[in-house]
């Protein structure tokens, strides 16, 4: 027992144990190959991908996309007059560039919109109070 190590066994133990589970594994994958999808590039993930069901998201999204979300618009920077009028100062590709443009803003009047394209400005106006 002392020439075996601490543990009791001889290297030769360790390597028969990996050779006999490597057969045993091959086996089984051998078995279960006809249950495996086999259009995956990965076995073993096929095998495990049977058991494993894919999280589901956790809002429904909706079936079309928004203007918004498929970015055919613009940002605009508007001016709100007194009247509630909406004039739009400047045009800008993408949010960040509009956020960056109006970041020093004082003017209370001013402000940042997302205009999708087909949408006259005038939809930027305040109602008139009653």
């Amino acid at each position: 027992m002392a020439t075996n190590g601490p543990f009791g066994f001889d290297p030769e133990d360790l390597e028969r144990a990996m050779r006999e589970a490597g057969i045993d594994v091959r086996d089984l994958l051998a078995k279960a190959g006809e249950y495996i999808d086999r259009s995956s590039a990965n076995p073993l993930a096929a095998l495990f991908g049977q058991f494993v069901q894919p999280e589901r998201p956790r809002a429904a999204k909706p079936e079309r996309e928004t203007t918004g979300e498929t970015g055919s618009g613009v940002w605009v920077i508007y001016t709100l007059d007194e009247d509630g009028g909406a004039r739009v100062d400047q045009v800008f590709p993408n949010e960040l560039e509009a956020l960056r443009a109006h970041r020093d803003n004082t003017d209370g009047s001013r402000r940042v919109r997302f205009l999708p394209y087909g949408v006259p400005a005038s939809v930027l106006d305040t109602p008139a109070p009653e």
